[in-house]
């Protein structure tokens, strides 16, 4: 990289800080801190959404996917999520909508005492936290990798730094910083990746048709459906996870949901996420198939897409490029920053603490910022050591993918009428059921993939549908008018 190129950097780090400064004057209460007071445009909603769903682990370990598998990637991946969407946008977005509206939620798991119980809700909000780090973790750490890849930073000292900056606007800005970094990043990255998509095909000579032809140029795997470890049997897993995780069960998600209007604009906030998740990895991820075409036998195939984007874009758009990378990692891990403080706030610490259920506007919102750095701050030493739980990669699919199941099945499948008598000894044993189902994979089969992800939110559903089908007595009263309150918009 050259001058220019740190020039657009600090200039995008330059406009979080501004982000930051921005949100804060929007923000007089905890609402407003972690739902934007219920006033999120569904377009904003629906851009945030999309946005929040990948980070730079798309340009470091599944740019690696790429490069050694192919459109596998696109299929198991972007397409199993737009699928999966469908079903949130039409089961499950509104109801998290009507529930701000209907109860005033700030936090996704704030619905779980009266749907369930006090018990059940802590067991699932000590459970989130505890997973969510993992996953924070594994966002940092890909994008130190990143900036170790264009500029020789060592990660560590790129890990510190975006930490530092991540922690700074969203503890000050809040939601209202956390989306519109999801707009600006979002446009960034349209512009670098449609240029990105322009350079490649000129460079392979055979202009638009290239996106076609270009495949013969690769191993004829590559161009398969399924390849190596990602089998229609992982796909399938895959996509169920991804209903779940997208639905809410990955907290940031329902926080979209949660600050909309209202039902009907959190269904449309949803349906736009889809439509970007089945059209814009296409332009995202061409580069990354290319890549074996220019960067042969390349050792570390997670510097693939710096090292093709080193190659071909001018200076200046290859800062503009990293800025996008770096706003959609600061713009996830500050939406999970935010909910996890949210969850933290509004429902465990009220707990153990009883003073904070009467605590005023304003010393709630400075324990909403204080529990947001201390959570940005563990994240960071989880990335730190990476390595520890098998890289970038290891921490996104072996744990996160696998763990978030078993938390997320008694979340979202809460939320419909149709499981109304799976109560709280359903989702207390759903969640452990999972749990210790990751385990045994972990200790048994370690390097199958697909069982490691299929497993655990197979037998967590199993649980949960089963229970509930059996379960004896009356559904409790307070569960019961709480499903048929967010039936409908009024």
């Amino acid at each position: 990289m050259e001058k220019v190129d740190y020039f657009v950097l600090a200039g995008y780090f330059l406009l979080l800080i501004m982000m930051g400064i921005w949100g804060y004057t929007k923000i007089k209460s905890s609402a407003d801190f972690y739902t934007a007071g219920g006033k999120l445009p569904w377009w904003l909603s629906g851009i945030s959404h999309h946005v929040s769903g990948y980070s730079g682990a798309v340009f470091v370990a599944y740019a690696a996917i790429a490069y050694n598998y192919g459109f596998t990637l696109y299929i198991w991946w972007a397409l199993s999520i737009a699928i999966a969407m469908v079903g949130t946008t039409f089961l499950i977005a509104p109801r998290w909508a009507r529930l701000r509206t209907k109860t005033n939620i700030q936090s996704p798991t704030e619905y779980l005492a009266a749907r369930y119980n006090l018990p059940t809700q802590q067991v699932m909000a000590w459970s989130g936290v505890i997973i969510k780090l993992f996953d924070v973790g594994a966002k940092w750490a890909s994008i130190g990798i990143l900036l170790n890849a264009f500029t020789g930073l060592p990660i560590s000292t790129g890990i510190a730094v975006t930490g530092m900056i991540s922690i700074f606007y969203i503890t000050l800005g809040g939601l209202w910083a956390d989306v519109v970094n999801d707009l600006a990043s979002f446009i960034i990255q349209f512009v670098a990746g449609i240029f990105m998509l322009v350079m490649v095909l000129t460079q392979l000579g055979d202009g638009f048709s290239g996106i076609f032809t270009m495949w013969d140029r690769l191993p004829p795997s590559h161009s398969t459906m399924f390849n190596g470890p990602y089998s229609p049997l992982f796909s399938i897993s895959f996509m169920v996870i991804c209903f779940f995780s997208f639905s809410g069960g990955t907290w940031h998600f329902a926080t979209r949901f949660i600050s909309s209007p209202s039902g009907s604009d959190a269904r449309k906030a949803a349906g736009l996420s889809t439509l970007l998740f089945l059209i814009w990895p296409l332009v995202l991820f061409f580069p990354m198939f290319a890549a074996p075409v220019f960067l042969k036998d390349l050792p570390d195939p997670t510097q693939s897409y710096a090292l093709m984007a080193l190659k071909f874009l001018p200076h200046g758009l290859l800062g503009l490029l990293l800025a996008s990378m770096f706003g959609n990692t600061l713009a996830m891990t500050a939406a999970d920053a935010n909910t996890i403080s949210a969850v933290i706030t509004r429902d465990i610490l009220p707990v153990f603490y009883k003073k904070a259920r009467n605590f005023q506007p304003k010393k709630m919102l400075v324990m909403a910022r204080l529990t947001t750095f201390l959570f940005v701050l563990c994240t960071l030493i989880i990335a730190f050591e990476s390595g520890s739980f098998g890289g970038v990669l290891g921490l996104i699919i072996s744990w996160f993918s696998s763990l978030i199941g078993p938390t997320a099945v008694p979340m979202i499948l809460g939320l419909l009428p149709a499981f109304r008598r799976s109560g709280s000894a359903a989702a207390l044993l759903s969640i452990s059921g999972g749990l210790l189902t990751f385990a045994a994979t972990k200790l048994l089969l370690p390097d199958n993939m697909a069982v490691g992800l299929a497993a655990p939110i197979s037998v967590s559903l199993v649980i949960y549908i089963t229970a509930g089908f059996f379960a004896a007595g009356k559904v409790k009263p307070a569960a019961e008018v709480l499903l048929d309150s967010i039936k409908e918009d009024t």
